[in-house]
């Protein structure tokens, strides 16, 4: 698609988002507080519902002219900035990792700051990534292969580095259930780094880290350059797994209701944009202000088309990044729980941590609901998606968080 394919077809799909939201700058509502927000964002496709909600005027449509999108070097960028708040020169809430504002509400990692997570950004779209010198040992979705060359790696001290984006964020849980699924203990096994999403490619071209998890386009990347393969995408580990979220500060949030629904709006509208009109998005975001790629490592996979870079090319397959579908936008609070337990499993958060109650202070389901009812958008019937299957045959039911943890043979409790 060249560039005036795409400006037609974004001037479509423009339209008939307009015509889904008509109410405009909370017609039916009490304005914004403010007209201002601080909203960080870190170089991934992901980030598209906030670069798109900017770039269309979404914002300014729903009464927010003055949102800044911010780019962000790393998420340990973002959290110091969100601990800073933009009084303090820093931002009021960002493209997130979906269990950072649970850290951060506990005062894990940073000092302690509230936060309310107020609408997932998207569904899937998340690869894990490994060296050309795995092919041998055939690892894919079932990591097994690398159990013994990561032994003999690490007997010869040269341990195995595999890297992820945040201490207890989505790509060390994904990479670490897919490694502990297959035996191999990524706390004694491996040496687990963290390395920002668009430094991922170089380190494993140069030889620093033998495998990673990231979201896209990172992983196609990879592929494309030739100096690596995706072993498997998240969503073949948990398919409809919740990804990203709009975390903001709490602060700001109890201050600006009205605005911060304005911005969950606005959100809204970007993400049915993003969902129809695929293409058109990637113009945008791949240029230099935002994830700076050629267009061609965003595309394919964002239209469902995997070159693994290992002989496995999958056309029209289901595990692309979804952003309004399946209620992809909807923040499910059980989506939430499963993060908050793998964050204890892996002793991030300690045990002790009342998982329910923390879930329901941090987790502005209602608000979204608030939104939703406000423009005519259907919601799901509950806040729970209820129990959800894992590739190893895993099950996790929200209502029993416990019973899904001491299920599991591999595991650091704090």
């Amino acid at each position: 698609m060249n560039r005036r394919q795409a400006l037609t077809a974004a001037a479509a799909t423009v339209a008939a988002a307009q015509a889904l939201f008509p109410g405009g700058a909370h017609a039916a509502g009490k304005g914004p507080e403010t007209t201002a927000a601080k909203l960080g964002f870190i170089a991934l496709t992901d980030a598209s519902p906030l670069i798109i909600a900017k770039e269309k005027g979404l914002f300014a449509k729903y009464g927010m002219p003055d949102v800044e999108v911010l780019k962000q070097a790393s998420w340990g960028a973002t959290r110091d900035n969100i601990v800073l708040g933009s009084k303090g020169g820093g931002i009021d809430g960002a493209h997130i990792l979906s269990p950072m504002p649970y850290q951060f509400s506990l005062g894990i990692g940073a000092r302690q700051t509230p936060m309310y997570i107020l609408a997932r950004l998207n569904l899937n779209g998340q690869a894990i990534s490994v060296g050309n010198d795995l092919k041998g040992v055939q690892v894919g979705l079932n990591a097994g292969g690398a159990k013994a060359k990561f032994a003999q790696l690490k007997a010869a001290g040269n341990i195995a580095k595999v890297a992820m984006t945040y201490r207890g964020g989505t790509h060390d849980l994904w990479i670490r259930y897919w490694l502990a699924a297959a035996g191999i203990n990524p706390e004694t096994d491996v040496s687990t780094i963290v390395i920002p999403p668009p430094q991922m490619v170089a380190n494993i071209k140069a030889g620093t880290q033998d495998a990673f998890c990231v979201g896209e386009p990172w992983n196609g990347q990879l592929v494309n350059q030739k100096i690596g393969y995706t072993a498997a995408t998240t969503s073949e580990i948990w398919m409809n797994h919740p990804e990203k979220a709009l975390g903001m500060r709490a602060d700001w949030v109890d201050k600006n209701p009205n605005a911060a629904k304005a911005i969950i709006a606005a959100t809204m509208e970007a993400a049915q944009w993003c969902e129809r009109s695929r293409p058109a998005m990637c113009q945008i975001t791949a240029g230099r202000q935002y994830i700076n790629v050629p267009i061609n490592d965003i595309v394919p996979r964002l239209q469902g088309t995997i070159n693994y870079g290992d002989g496995r090319n999958v056309a029209k397959s289901p595990h692309i990044m979804k952003f309004w579908s399946d209620f992809a936008a909807f923040p499910f609070k059980s989506h939430d729980t499963w993060f908050v337990t793998e964050n204890k499993r892996w002793g991030v958060i300690g045990a002790g941590v009342d998982t329910k109650a923390l879930v329901n202070k941090v987790n502005r389901a209602d608000l979204w609901r608030e939104v939703a009812k406000q423009y005519g958008i259907a919601t799901p019937a509950s806040d729970s998606r209820g129990v959800e299957t894992f590739f190893d045959g895993k099950k996790f039911d929200p209502g029993n968080p416990d019973a899904y943890l001491n299920s599991l043979a591999i595991k650091k409790m704090a």
